[in-house]
């Protein structure tokens, strides 16, 4: 009941302004993509962005690309998302010598041309129920590494769905007016007591 119809939140990627699209509903702007190693920063993948890279973690080769939307990303296509035992791999990506910060890992499996299912190790937080700018990152990775002609992806997590959509320009790493729509609900409450504090 704080928020009515807009909303403005301080992130480490500048302050983004939500906007209630519907019941529950809110839409943010998430601004654009780099594939710059150097804004995510990413290491040793060579010259130029790590785009259909390979990454060692946990003895096997894991095809990968990386991307910022204001925090690091690290992207990879499965067949199964089900079949990931991300308790056992998320902390082989998050902690990687490529990421000197850390970086988020998303595991994505295509459901159709314009649909994936995602889960995700937050560096720091585990496997969450959801990520906005991890969503994000899926689309805009899965749009450029399969030449979907869409612009628009709906994504399931285990909270829900999403909805990104973004302006890209054909041929290039050029994606811009990044949206993220989704729903806000809760999904834990807790307490602390301050007699120690």
């Amino acid at each position: 009941g704080l928020v009515k119809d807009e909303a403005r939140v301080e992130t480490r990627a500048g302050i983004k302004t939500l906007q209630r699209c519907g019941e529950g509903m809110w839409q943010v702007e998430m601004g654009k993509a780099s594939f710059a190693p150097a804004d995510l920063p990413a290491l040793g993948f060579g010259d130029g962005p790590a785009i259909g890279k390979e990454l060692m973690v946990g003895g096997r080769a894991w095809p990968v690309t990386c991307v910022s939307v204001g925090n690091p990303h690290c992207v990879t296509l499965v067949p199964d998302v089900a079949g990931v035992d991300l308790q056992k791999i998320g902390p082989g990506f998050e902690h990687h010598m490529a990421f000197p910060e850390g970086v988020n890992t998303e595991f994505i499996q295509v459901l159709g041309p314009n649909r994936l299912k995602m889960r995700v190790w937050e560096r720091g937080s585990g496997e969450t129920l959801a990520c906005g700018t991890g969503a994000t990152a899926a689309a805009i990775i899965t749009n450029y590494a399969l030449q979907h002609g869409t612009t628009k992806y709906r994504i399931q997590v285990p909270g829900g769905e999403l909805i990104v959509g973004f302006t890209h320009e054909a041929g290039t790493q050029n994606y811009t007016n990044i949206r993220l729509t989704g729903p806000a609900r809760r999904v834990f409450s807790g307490g602390f007591e301050t007699d120690n504090f």
